[in-house]
């Protein structure tokens, strides 16, 4: 019973080591030279834009407006 249990726990060892090695390998790590990471530049954080600075905000409230005044029998087109 003794000799079974050295023999599983060998080769659990053997098994870890072995998955190890290739682990490393296919993520680059292998060769014996170390990946040297490139640090990345900061990304900005995304501009927040208000309303009425927003150009194709405006643009398209306008588109808007003007489809309003054409549909609306009532008021007719608007002279402003």
């Amino acid at each position: 019973m003794l000799k079974f249990l050295l023999f599983v726990v060998v080769f659990a060892l053997a098994t870890y080591y072995v998955v190890r090695l290739l682990q490393q390998r296919s993520a680059g790590g292998g060769g014996g030279r170390p990946q040297v990471k490139r640090p990345r530049r900061p990304q900005p954080p995304p501009r927040m834009v208000a309303p009425d600075d927003d150009e194709d905000f405006l643009r398209d409230l306008e588109r808007k407006r003007r489809r309003k005044d054409a549909d609306d029998p009532e008021t007719g087109p608007s002279t402003s």
